[in-house]
This record gives structure tokens, sequence and C-alpha cells, in this order.
């Protein structure tokens, strides 16, 4: 179990790796090496709580295949031991904002000052817009 806050732990059956040929700079070694790490992270199996599990996809964004996994991909050092720390520690990172609530909006009415700035700008913006217009011109037959 790999510990993410005091109360979330991830099982480490969920995670897989994969190793593939890096692009970028690296000589000779980018061609011969596969030092880039593809994670992928099963949600499902994962044993996260269900409301962290949903900001999570929602964090995510592009990085969620269809299958429901977090596919994580680091290829910037050049070793594969280093690449598959920073894909770690890339995944404990998302997980942790997402087990942060999100705080909650207070709703806050304007300011009277505010409405009485807002009314005459308003006015007059209607009548520049409503001087624009153009009337519609009779069809001569």
């Amino acid at each position: 179990m790999i510990r993410v806050t005091p109360s979330i732990a991830i099982d480490e059956g969920a995670i897989s790796e994969s190793f593939v040929r890096a692009s970028g700079p690296g000589g000779q070694n980018v061609n011969k090496v596969s030092t880039a790490v593809q994670l992928r992270f099963d949600l499902l199996a994962s044993g996260l709580p269900g409301e962290v599990r949903t900001r999570l996809t929602t964090i995510a964004g592009k990085r969620m295949t269809q299958q429901g996994e977090l596919l994580i991909t680091a290829q910037r050092f050049r070793t594969q031991e280093r690449n598959r720390q920073a894909a770690l520690d890339m995944l404990i990172r998302l997980i942790q904002r997402a087990a942060e609530p999100p705080v909650p909006r207070i709703a806050t009415r304007p300011t009277v000052a505010s409405r009485r700035r807002r009314l005459p700008a308003a006015v007059k913006a209607s009548c520049s817009n409503s001087s624009r217009r153009q009337r519609p011109r009779p069809v001569a037959r």
C-alpha cells in the first residue's frame, strides 16, 4: 500500500508500468534504451473513496482512458528509475489534489454603490446600441 494522505492509501496492484522509448535529446542512447515510463492507474481497483475518484477523473482530464485508467507518461530524465519515481510522484500529487474537498462558494449580493455605478453605464450602452440599429425600410414595388 502506498500512503497518499493520512486517511488514503492506494493499492500497488492498481498500478502498472511499461517502459517505452523517450523522445527528445539523448544521442544514440535515445534509440536504444526504453527510459520513458507509462504508468497506468486503475481507478476502480484502487480503493479510493467515491468522491475522491470523481474529483480525480475531473482533474485528470485527457489523461483518463475510456477503460477508466489514469495514464501518466514520464520521460523527463535519462534513467528509468528517475522517470518511474517522477510518474509515481505525479500520481500522488494528483490524488492529493483530488482528496481536498472544493471550497464551497458563498453567494454574495452586489453592493448598493456597485448597483449605482452599473445602472448609468447600462443606460448609456443601451442608448448607443439602439442608435446603431437600422430600421427596416419599406420595400418598393
